[in-house]
């Protein structure tokens, strides 16, 4: 087996920058992903992650620098192409569509997924959501509404949506935002489980308890540049961070 810090990386970030008018929000990013890492990405508010991930995924374009995913240039692809590619992301806000159930929520995501000329039928789909929903603790609403759903099921429920398209990567914004310390606990275990599945994760996160218990690595923006980079607990340790977070 291939040492993961020997392999070629799954995402390659080269000198990003992303400008807004006269606001630079990137700022020469650069960064590399390995196969099968859980990434965490940290910041202050305005740091640049969101930005950041939506340049993965395509929502915006960069100004400078290269994204590399598996080998492939895709820098100014679509972002349904890039979902295709194998990236997926959750939101922060999970944002259902209201009128359908879970499991209509789910089979949208499924279809957008689909290989175009691959024939599946209706009850190889209907297995396939069943088996997701499974996985992540949903098998017993998937005919509730949508709109039934608590926060933390909802954001599990996004997180099925995500997992929909298949993902190589899947970038985790925010899952954990506003849940009880119980229901934390639920969405942390849950993404560690979809780690050891072969899909690489980026997690954003603010709540400092999982990112530690989470990432292999840790990345740390301010004012859209890399200020630290290592394991949590280097990260942690490190003077700037802490000034970033807490002030001088």
């Amino acid at each position: 087996m291939i040492p993961p810090e020997t392999q070629a990386p799954l995402l390659r970030i080269s000198a990003l920058t992303k400008r807004f008018g006269g606001f630079t929000a990137l700022d020469n990013v650069s960064v590399d992903i390995r196969p099968g890492e859980r990434f965490g990405l940290i910041g202050p508010n305005g740091s640049g992650k969101t930005t950041l991930i939506n340049c993965i995924s395509g929502a915006f374009r960069t100004e400078a620098g290269t994204v590399m995913f598996r080998d492939e240039d895709i820098t100014r692809l679509q972002p349904h192409m890039r979902t295709r590619r194998g990236i997926a992301r959750s939101f922060q806000i999970p944002r259902p569509f209201k009128s359908m159930t879970v499991a209509e929520n789910l089979m949208v995501a499924l279809d957008f997924a689909a290989v175009t000329g691959e024939i599946v039928s209706a009850a190889q789909r209907r297995d396939t959501m069943m088996s997701i929903l499974t996985r992540m603790g949903l098998a017993s609403k998937a005919n509730v509404s949508a709109t039934k759903l608590s926060q933390v099921e909802l954001r599990k429920m996004e997180l099925a949506r995500a997992m929909a398209t298949h993902p190589k990567l899947l970038i985790s914004d925010e899952a954990m935002a506003g849940l009880s310390s119980s229901e934390v606990d639920e969405v942390l275990d849950l993404l560690m489980s979809l780690a050891g599945q072969d899909i690489t994760i980026i997690m954003i996160e603010h709540i400092m308890q999982a990112v530690m218990r989470f990432s292999d690595r840790v990345m740390c923006l301010d004012a859209g540049r890399i200020i630290a980079i290592g394991t949590p607990t280097e990260v942690m340790a490190n003077q700037r961070v802490q000034e970033a977070y807490l002030g001088t």
